[in-house]
Parts: C-alpha cells; structure tokens; sequence
C-alpha cells in the first residue's frame, strides 16, 4: 500500500496510485472523476492517447489540505 510519504517529491502518478486501494485517497474511481469534474480533485495530464497523469505536487497539496481541515 502506498503512503503519503511514499510518494516521489516530484513527477507524476497514474490513477492507481493515487485511489485506494493501492493509493492514499480512499475513493472510487468513480468519485475521483466525479470530483475531477466539479473541481474538488486536481485537474490530469494528458501524456499520451491512452495516458492520463496527476502531478505528485498537487496530490501532495490535496493531502495536506484534507489533513489540514481536519
């Protein structure tokens, strides 16, 4: 299972590794697109037809604003 702090400090991530349950936000890939779309989930990046990326920086940034509202 991948951790907060097992995240690279720069790069990016496939989806995989950013849900659960391999991945430190415990949603469904449904929810994380739906959250996609409304803006409650940072924006992907488009590297290929078929590969779509997060920026570690803002998942890093979406863990520390969940940690910190709480």
């Amino acid at each position: 299972m991948t951790y907060y702090q097992d995240l690279p400090e720069t790069g990016f991530l496939r989806l995989k590794s950013i849900i659960a349950p391999f991945g430190p936000i415990p949603v469904s890939k449904s929810t994380w697109w739906a959250g996609v779309k409304d803006g409650r989930f940072p924006k992907p990046q488009k590297l290929g037809k078929r590969i779509t990326v997060w920026r570690v920086e803002d998942i890093r940034a979406l863990i520390d604003a969940e940690n910190n509202s709480n």
